[in-house]
């Protein structure tokens, strides 16, 4: 497929949309000026397929399998009229008027487009994929991605009538969405500041606190939480996070699928769908909202696009460089996000990019990987530019617009062994580090490294929490303490498990000293960290070879991973979910191409140091901002793999790799309500409120790799689905309602 530079193209009637006079991409390819479906769209999608198979005797062709019936549009006379016009605009001239060829530039294309009064030809794809050609292009095609749903129905329904003049019906249902009348654009102040029944961004504030004020749900009363409303998802993938704004919810799909739903019932508002995406490419953790805009990366091939909140509408596409897995996050007017960063796509792929959300035009680029000659970039020794290797920063960042400094969290570098890679006794920096960026220019204010001379693959990329507390580690509880600390002294702090080793960190935002460290769970990576400078020592016992196997805890699935905690101001805690689990590590190759990656090999095991029977995968760590103490923490046979929410009703939810979605009591750990959903629970669970009711949301379905594989293969017993991806939502019941199990039980007799 013959894919152009994307440029702005918004000529007068072709169909394209130029709201808020925002420039919409389209697709030039060899100079032609057509637009829609031009050359080559059945010359190379359907021509070539022509001789395969014998023409459908009827339309629709027969579905296969057992799928159930699709949602039909009926054609009449003013739909088919309406799909002319726009046809003989932008159509024509390459397809010719009636369809066959011959139009004005048809001399121009190198493939010649098929005839689409053909039912053979015609007869090759679904209507969806007649759909997407014309929004997406192919070959000499330019693509059409500011035709609104009413014109692309009735262009799809029009071009399927020449090669079937009976047509009665389409299957295009999806794209027949609606649009937010009274859409209230979101302000800097409120993602700043969001009304208490909002979910605005990944973890609903700058402070990543996933802390939710509302209080409708509480420790009393949540035995009776029931079922409000459950929808179907695309399969792929499942660790979304839904966003809620002023009743509307805006879910990311698995894959380029984005739904406004009605937040009450889930009703379809409307639906963005980009195009298919591939198997393996489908993970996405969040979108942004700001303005009257929806900003996702999608997978494909990368780009930023800007969907109009209102009804779905793209409103511009631009290439970006790389995977960004966890999606864009508005930070100071910015669209904000962290590269994946694999290694065979070279240094320079591993960045934190800014993005102008007016236009998609880059801002400024912090790359993670320090150049030679750099300051640091010795930390890789003598190794060249091009041979330092994936420190990506694929997780989620926070800000503090007070200081104009943006946290974010990286990754490791690759190879995963040292002597391998070329960097013996260098910290390879910025890995596994926390960044503190000038939100203007993103050059660093500040860094940190909690665990250099990474070996065994131990991101530290996950949420760091912004917390304004008074700062008194309890010697008794906190491994590492500052001596330098004056005690109780109210400080700016960043603070929690940044990385796959438990070890919880707390540094002063402001200028990234540390203050204080501890483990809350067995790791024998970081035998000390002087506690003036903050400096951590790794135990150079398990610094080896290739094809030297060790005894590494945790696992690389963790410890802690992806899951976020949550953090409740109320109490001072700070919840997080993690595994007991320990990794058998191998390094596989001597001298390993990029696309090896990390190199190494890993079996997960028990923890030798826990005794139980039955063995606990799955805990939850409730831990105190100011003291370091663990208030509690509860342990179970699956692990706890979806992040977690705290709610001002005294309550955090989270749920598990065996379908079960819980509620436990923030003061003790105790489990109040338990539900068995349809699959693992390993989305990111909020609470909304809407129509004055306090919702508890969760995506579900599972097809993660980290941790959701590691931790089923601790436990196989545990057979849960997998691919089903589906959103529950839960509330209390309201005067008429009763609260049941999906089962047919009731609140008292919920497992615990």
């Amino acid at each position: 497929m013959v894919r152009g530079l994307h440029e702005v193209n918004g000529r007068p009637g072709a169909g394209i949309r130029a709201a808020d006079s925002s420039p919409v991409t389209t697709h030039r390819s060899r100079g032609l000026a057509c637009t829609a479906i031009e050359g080559g769209i059945l010359a190379g999608l359907l021509g070539a397929t022509l001789s395969l198979h014998a023409a459908p005797e009827t339309y629709p062709p027969p579905r296969k399998g057992i799928a159930p019936a699709v949602a039909t549009l009926t054609v009449d006379t003013s739909m088919l009229s309406r799909g002319a016009e726009s046809y003989r605009f932008n159509c024509s001239a390459c397809h010719g008027a009636d369809g066959a060829g011959g139009g004005a530039l048809w001399s121009e294309l190198t493939a010649k487009p098929g005839d689409l009064r053909e039912p053979a030809v015609m007869g090759r794809l679904s209507d969806m994929d007649v759909a997407r050609i014309v929004r997406y292009g192919g070959f000499e095609m330019p693509p059409l991605p500011g035709m609104q749903p009413a014109e692309l129905v009735a262009l799809v329904a029009f071009v399927r009538s020449l090669s079937y003049p009976d047509l009665q019906e389409i299957e295009l249902h999806p794209l027949t969405g609606g649009a937010l009348d009274e859409f209230v654009p979101v302000s800097l102040a409120a993602l700043g500041d969001p009304d208490p029944g909002d979910w605005l961004m990944v973890r609903r504030t700058y402070n990543a606190w996933g802390f939710s004020p509302l209080d409708q749900v509480t420790r009393e009363n949540v035995s009776r939480l029931t079922l409000a409303w459950s929808r179907a998802m695309e399969p792929g993938e499942q660790e979304t996070t839904p966003l809620v704004y002023d009743g509307t919810m805006f879910l990311a799909h698995p894959g380029d699928v984005i739904q406004a739903l009605d937040a009450r019932t889930g009703d379809l508002i409307w639906e963005y769908r980009g195009e298919p995406v591939t198997a393996g490419k489908t993970r996405m953790r969040n979108i942004a909202i700001y303005q009257g805009r929806i900003f996702h990366f999608t997978k494909n091939e990368p780009h930023l696009i800007a969907l109009d909140a209102r009804d779905g509408s793209l409103l511009w596409k631009v290439p970006v460089d790389g995977d960004f897995s966890s999606g864009p996050v508005v930070m100071g007017g910015k669209v904000v996000g962290g590269r994946s960063c694999a290694p065979a796509d070279g240094p320079d792929a591993c960045h934190i990019a800014a993005y102008d959300p007016g236009t998609g035009a880059e801002i400024w680029r912090r790359n993670t990987i320090v150049r030679p000659g750099e300051p640091g970039g010795d930390s890789w020794g003598d190794l060249a530019w091009e041979e330092r290797r994936h420190v990506g920063a694929w997780g989620s960042g926070s800000y503090d617009p007070a200081l104009g400094l943006i946290y974010w969290g990286t990754s490791v570098p690759a190879p995963s062994l040292e002597r391998v890679r070329g960097t013996p006794g260098g910290e390879v920096l910025y890995s596994n580090s926390t960044l503190a960026l000038d939100e203007n220019t993103g050059e660093i204010a500040w860094y940190y490294q909690h665990l250099p001379r990474d070996n065994w693959d131990m991101d530290h990329v996950f949420e760091r929490l912004l917390v304004d507390t008074r700062v008194r580690p309890d010697p008794a509880a906190v491994r590492w303490i500052n001596p330098a600390i004056e005690k109780g002294a109210a400080q700016k702090v960043v603070t929690g498990i940044p990385g796959k080793t438990g070890i919880v960190y707390t540094l002063n935002r402001e200028t990234g000293s540390f203050l204080w460290a501890t483990p809350t769970l067995n790791q024998n990576l970081v035998t000390q960290i002087d506690a003036a400078t903050g400096e951590v020592q790794i135990d150079e016992n398990l610094v080896v070879d290739a094809f030297e196997e060790i005894l590494v805890c945790p696992g690389r699935a963790g410890g802690k991973n992806w899951p976020p905690g949550a953090y409740n101001p109320h109490t001072g805690l700070m919840y997080q979910p993690q595994q007991n689990l320990c990794m058998l590590h191998t390094g596989n190759a001597a001298s390993p191409t990029p696309e090896e990656v990390y190199a190494s090999s890993v079996v997960f095991i028990e923890d030798p140091t826990i005794g139980e029977d039955p063995y606990p995968v799955g805990r939850v760590d409730a831990v105190s901002i100011e003291t370091g103490r663990v208030a509690w923490t509860h342990q179970q046979r699956a692990g706890m793999i979806s992040g977690l929410v705290a709610t001002a009703g005294g309550l955090v939810f989270g749920g598990d790799a065996n379908r079960r979605f819980k509620a436990f009591d923030d003061r003790t750990g105790r489990v109040l309500w338990e539900r068995i959903l349809s699959g693992p629970v390993t989305g990111h669970p909020i609470s909304y409120r809407a129509g004055g009711r306090q919702y508890i949301a969760v995506p579900v379905g599972g097809g993660t790799a980290e941790p959701e594989r590691r931790v089923l293969s601790i436990h196989p017993e545990m057979k849960p689905s997998r691919g089903i991806n589906a959103i529950f939502v839960f509330a209390l019941p309201v005067d008429g309602e009763h609260s049941r199990l999906p089962d047919g039980g009731s609140p008292e007799n919920t497992p615990h």
